[in-house]
């Protein structure tokens, strides 16, 4: 084999660990509303600590805030109002909500407010989570937008009817 030939091989393995390396730090998850169309999409990335949630939704009712969770199961059927998606991730068994005595669980988020558009834009980090095969491995399971607001205590959530779901890849 040429040195040229040799150089080329190296670089191109050099770069397919590369991109294996950074596509196990990122994740995609493609949200799909009620009527089973595409309505935005989730970037996240892991970094130490965390998994860091990048979101652009459309389509929802504007001028409101809604809860954010990481359901249990990877499957976002608009037929059954993405309850497919199943109850809220708590690998930890830990009660519902940033306020609960022995909460949160690793599935709980933040709320996020959407603007006068519809379009819902947010940045959100949660430290109980890894991309990364285990316990809290999210890759394969779902992000579920609902109608309400979390109020951080009741239990499962309160928040209401399911509007958009992702299942992340």
């Amino acid at each position: 084999m040429t040195r040229l030939a040799t150089a080329t091989l190296a670089a191109a393995l050099l770069g397919a660990t590369a991109a294996t390396a950074q596509d196990s730090n990122t994740a995609q998850a493609n949200f799909l509303g009620l009527g089973g169309s595409e309505s935005g999409r989730a970037t996240l990335t892991e970094s130490n600590g965390g998994v860091l949630f990048e979101i652009e939704l459309t389509g929802l009712p504007p001028r409101k805030w809604v809860a954010l969770h990481i359901h249990e199961h990877g499957a976002c059927d608009p037929t059954s109002s993405h309850e497919s998606a199943g109850g809220h991730f708590n690998p930890g068994e830990k009660e519902h909500g940033f306020l609960a005595a022995d909460g949160p669980h690793a599935g709980d988020m933040s709320n996020q407010y959407v603007g006068d558009d519809g379009v819902m834009r947010a940045q959100v980090f949660n430290g109980m989570v890894t991309l990364k095969e285990g316990d809290n491995g999210i890759r394969g399971r779902a992000i579920v937008v609902h109608a309400g607001f979390d109020d951080y205590r009741t239990a499962p959530s309160g928040a209401g009817d399911r509007l958009a779901c992702a299942v992340i890849k």
